[in-house]
């Protein structure tokens, strides 16, 4: 397992929670990881990525100014701090590695993605 996701969970409009992904350090440290999100019967939508080395960041539109993401170089792990909540943010949320997003500078949904965490479901 290369990707290990924490958190998620059920709260009301206006709350917050946080995601974790716990990776390998080959992962982490070489590959452009984020979380991407699905909701059922809707595309697949980029809600965060975040560059190896320069820790740029990046954000889809819907959640610019209520989602961080963020990194902890010692635990090899990125979380998503998800904020100001609402049913429309309801989805599954997946930890991805080898994004082509910080390359491209946006989320493809149809691009390929090299890893995938097991999902964190989120109920607003």
């Amino acid at each position: 397992v290369q990707l290990v996701e924490s958190g998620g969970g059920s709260v009301q409009p206006g709350g917050s929670l946080r995601l974790s992904c716990a990776s390998s350090g080959s992962i982490y440290d070489t590959m452009c990881m984020g979380w991407v999100r699905q909701a059922p019967g809707k595309e697949r939508e980029g809600v965060a990525a975040i560059s190896p080395g320069s820790g740029r960041r990046y954000y889809g539109d819907s959640v610019k100014g209520r989602f961080t993401i963020s990194r902890d170089n010692a635990a090899n792990t990125v979380y998503l701090q998800l904020n100001h909540l609402t049913p429309e943010d309801a989805a599954t949320y997946y930890c991805a590695a080898d994004l082509q997003w910080c390359r491209a500078g946006y989320f493809d949904p149809h691009g390929r993605v090299g890893y995938w965490g097991q999902g964190a479901q989120v109920t607003v």
